[in-house]
């Protein structure tokens, strides 16, 4: 491909001139134009495509006056041929809307010139490929030291419920991601989540115990004890049968 044609987006000058002066220092960048708000942001990309000159990736600031950067973003992943989104805030707690808008990353302010070489290598392998690369469904972006990674339901052992928050338990370590804990319980389902508790989600591949002692009943899911409530038990309960006898089946 030739260099990328890319945009701009932040209404704080500075962060504006530092951000557009390391995409021009890269060389798979050909062009830079800037806007300071979300509406000068759409008037320069259709001018762009009236143009015959659409713009390929936009680097968009999240909190913005007027338009912000997740609405915007929203509407650009409803254009004809929506440009590559990267994000660039200050703020962790949007990663979820980034990975909802299918935005090819997710960079922290101050930007790092390493940290932004990455991203635009990621856009110009997605737009390179024939269907863009997208993250699967059952992967969730979690923010580690100014790196966004796709950690994968596969790799998840429980779910826990914190506030607005839920914490994922994968093996070894835990990640603390804002998303409701019934956002990802219908999402997940497919890949072997059940909700065990009001607090909790549970990868049944991985529970090795079930406890019943006085009416109270606890799960053991890679030597944790998690809480099921009356309502899930009989269920719960139920589907380890339904999957024993089946494994023995098989």
């Amino acid at each position: 491909m030739t260099g990328l044609r890319v945009l701009a987006v932040d209404d704080e000058l500075p962060a504006l001139e530092d951000l557009a002066y390391l995409l021009r220092a890269d060389p798979r960048i050909a062009e830079v134009a800037t806007a300071r708000d979300g509406a000068a942001a759409l008037r320069l990309l259709d001018r762009a495509i009236a143009q015959g000159r659409p713009v390929d990736a936009v680097f968009l600031d999240i909190r913005m006056r007027g338009l912000d950067g997740v609405v915007l973003g929203r509407l650009l992943s409803q254009f004809a041929s929506p440009p590559k989104v990267v994000f660039v805030t200050a703020y962790e707690e949007h990663a979820v809307d980034a990975f909802e808008i299918k935005a090819e990353d997710y960079l922290l302010k101050p930007v790092r010139a390493e940290r932004l070489a990455e991203a635009v290598r990621r856009v110009c392998v997605a737009a390179d490929a024939p269907e863009p690369v997208r993250a699967e469904p059952d992967t969730i972006p979690v923010e580690l030291g100014g790196v966004t990674r796709f950690v994968s339901s596969s790799d998840v052992v429980y779910v826990e419920a914190q506030g607005d928050y839920a914490r994922l338990h994968t093996h070894g370590a835990s990640h603390l991601v804002r998303i409701s804990l019934n956002t990802l319980e219908e999402r997940w389902a497919a890949a072997g989540f059940v909700r065990v508790h009001r607090s909790h989600l549970v990868a049944v591949k991985h529970i090795e115990e079930l406890h019943l002692d006085s009416g109270r009943c606890t799960v053991r899911v890679r030597g944790a004890e998690i809480p099921v409530s009356r309502r899930h038990t009989r269920e719960l309960r139920d589907l380890l049968v339904r999957r024993a006898r089946k494994g023995r089946a098989d």
